[in-house]
């Protein structure tokens, strides 16, 4: 069974079909990458998935539930989490506190500032700031880190979340290549322990990543399968990659 099922979603504004009765799905410990141009429906689809927008009518599933209109803290609840194209974070709190706080699961901040970490709390902080290859800034108030540093540390407060699905909406934007290359080397790490759906313009990364992808256009399922497959499809080319490019 499929960890996230989209059935017929359609999201509607003014007459204009954002996203037009999309079939979709996600298998549990896949990495899948999703590609289509601006205004494919993307970001709509990660939106209406983590709760921000309202689908005009079919049903979104997550590990066998319907989740279709619930609120966005019920859906991080139950197992998602996004990042956003723009890091978001505690700016004046260190990089150990910001991984700290995602550690718990009600959002409420304040509540857990000045609460004693516990040994097993501490060592999972540590984890994760090795892992993401930030332990030597654990000290650094987060905005005094590099923006390359800041997409880092959200990653980890992501899966400090502990989540089930991470949704990453096009996570190095505004990177160097080296930033970019890093980046997909550390979605690669992720993605061996979680569920991943990227958003990914960079065809570098997305070569570097995407075994399977799915390709949106005009709010429809244009194209899916395995990478190499469908840059070689002829409306891909077309309304995507750009003619003649692969």
């Amino acid at each position: 069974m499929a960890l996230l099922e989209i059935k017929g979603l359609t999201t509607e504004v003014s007459g204009y079909k954002i996203i037009d009765n999309l079939d979709f799905s996600v298998e549990a410990n896949e990495l899948r990458v999703l590609l289509g141009p601006n205004g494919a429906g993307k970001t709509t689809l990660i939106a209406m998935i983590t709760g921000q927008f309202k689908p005009t009518a079919g049903k979104i599933f997550f590990d066998g539930k319907d989740i279709t209109g619930r609120a966005p803290d019920e859906i991080f609840l139950a197992g998602i989490s996004r990042k956003f194209q723009v890091p978001n974070m505690y700016e004046t709190l260190s990089v150990y506190d910001n991984v700290m706080i995602s550690l718990q699961t009600d959002r409420k901040v304040f509540k857990y500032m000045f609460k004693r970490v516990s040994p097993a709390e501490n060592e999972r902080i540590w984890e994760i700031l090795e892992f993401i290859e930030l332990a030597d800034r654990a000290n650094d108030p987060a905005d005094t880190m590099s923006h390359g540093e800041r997409q880092w540390l959200e990653m980890g407060m992501l899966i400090g979340s502990n989540p089930k699905l991470l949704l990453l909406d096009e996570p190095t934007t505004g990177m160097t290549e080296q930033g970019k290359q890093r980046t997909a080397q550390l979605i690669e790490k992720i993605a061996k322990s979680h569920t991943v759906l990227l958003v990914e313009h960079d065809m570098h990364v997305v070569r570097r990543l995407g075994k399977k992808v799915t390709v949106l256009h005009q709010g429809k399922l244009l194209a899916e399968g395995p990478l190499a497959e469908v840059v070689e499809n002829e409306m891909v080319k077309a309304v995507y990659l750009g003619k003649g490019r692969h």
